[in-house]
């Protein structure tokens, strides 16, 4: 379940680092009332944790995998 939340923040800061590169749009900021606010940083810090933990994907065991669906 942790590495399902941590995939989902993951992807919604690769979006929108899309975004910012593409159109100089951060979403994040956009909704929360700038880049700034205590909301967006919390929002930013949870997405580099969530990050930080998506590294340890990179080095589990394909074994290890199965059996957590199972």
């Amino acid at each position: 379940m942790l590495d399902k939340i941590a995939l989902i923040l993951a992807i919604i800061g690769g979006l929108n680092w899309g975004l910012i590169g593409l159109f100089q749009f951060d979403l994040v900021a956009f909704l929360l009332g700038g880049s700034g606010s205590l909301l967006s940083r919390i929002v930013y810090v949870l997405v580099a944790i969530a990050a930080i933990w998506c590294i340890s994907l990179l080095f589990r065991d394909s074994d290890d995998a199965r059996t957590e669906r199972a």
